[in-house]
């Protein structure tokens, strides 16, 4: 999936011996998180617009040298990564640097998230299935073979969630043999988080909402 068509030009960067006049005003106009600082053409760092808060306008940007963040990809990195770096950074911009560490341009986090939206995990039909392993259990393999060894098909899947050593995994796939899918993850010990409205163990899930910390604090 090619993602580099969405990297936009028209973003500032603003070099390390500016005053903060025009970052202000920067974010005073957007509503974006961060912006990309330069020194002599090459990217320094980010600068925070949660850093804004009481700072004057004649301020130069250097005195918070050493306070801007260092986070940033590449035009090559693919889309996962690309919205694993949004996430990893709380972030909703993303400079992009060539092999000379310059700023090519930025992503927008909207941008991003519109393409992964497009993929067939959104776009095809199918039904969600949440599952949830141990993390010493957990075989992306294995519930792939699950998925088939029914006559089903995994349309993806990621891991959602990874906490106490439990690893929820969303998937989507094929409606045809959607419940012996389901009894058959039962069978080999998932946790089944949701599914189809109409499936019994799913209403008594939701009929306990303590289950699943009790099965968490096991």
């Amino acid at each position: 999936m090619q993602i580099q068509e969405h990297i936009i030009t028209t973003i500032p960067i603003f070099k390390i011996e500016d005053t903060f006049e025009k970052v202000l005003e920067f974010f005073q106009d957007t509503t974006y998180s961060h912006v990309a600082i330069a020194e002599n053409g090459r990217f320094l760092g980010l600068f925070s617009e949660n850093d804004t808060d009481n700072l004057l306008p004649e301020t130069k940007i250097d005195a918070f040298r050493y306070e801007l963040e260092s986070f940033f990809v590449r035009a090559e990195t693919n889309w996962l990564d690309v919205l694993e770096a949004f996430a990893r950074n709380e972030a909703n911009l993303l400079p992009i640097l060539n092999e000379k560490e310059e700023v090519l341009g930025y992503y927008d986090l909207t941008d991003i998230v519109s393409v992964f939206i497009d993929t067939p995990f959104f776009t095809d039909p199918g039904s969600i299935l949440v599952v949830a392993t141990g993390i010493n259990d957990y075989s992306f393999s294995e519930i792939a073979q699950i998925v088939e060894s029914n006559n089903a098909k995994l349309i993806g899947g990621f891991i959602t969630d990874n906490q106490n050593d439990i690893i929820q995994v969303t998937l989507k796939i094929t409606t045809s043999n959607y419940d012996k899918v389901v009894q058959t993850f039962r069978r080999y010990n998932y946790h089944i988080l949701f599914g189809n409205s109409d499936d019994s163990f799913l209403e008594d899930l939701k009929n306990r909402s303590d289950y699943l910390d009790k099965y968490l604090n096991v």
